[in-house]
């Protein structure tokens, strides 16, 4: 009977373990799609901007190539 509860106990335990790493990943994956988001609201307001100048670009290095 001990030995069941041990690897009981010890599956419990990388039960454990892996809940929490899967935790971490969660969280860090969160923070990642938080920041994607922001660089596409970002993006979205830039884009905006230069359409609303009627593709005039204040900066040279924002020019479009001249195949464009």
């Amino acid at each position: 009977m001990e030995d069941v509860i041990k690897k009981i106990e010890e599956k419990t335990s990388l039960i454990q373990q892996e809940m929490i790493q899967m935790s971490d990943e969660l969280y860090n994956q969160q923070k990642e799609i938080t920041e994607l988001k922001f660089q596409i609201k970002k993006l979205k307001f830039e884009l905006q901007g230069s359409q609303a100048n009627n593709g005039h670009f204040d900066n040279e290095e924002e020019k479009l190539p001249p195949h464009y």
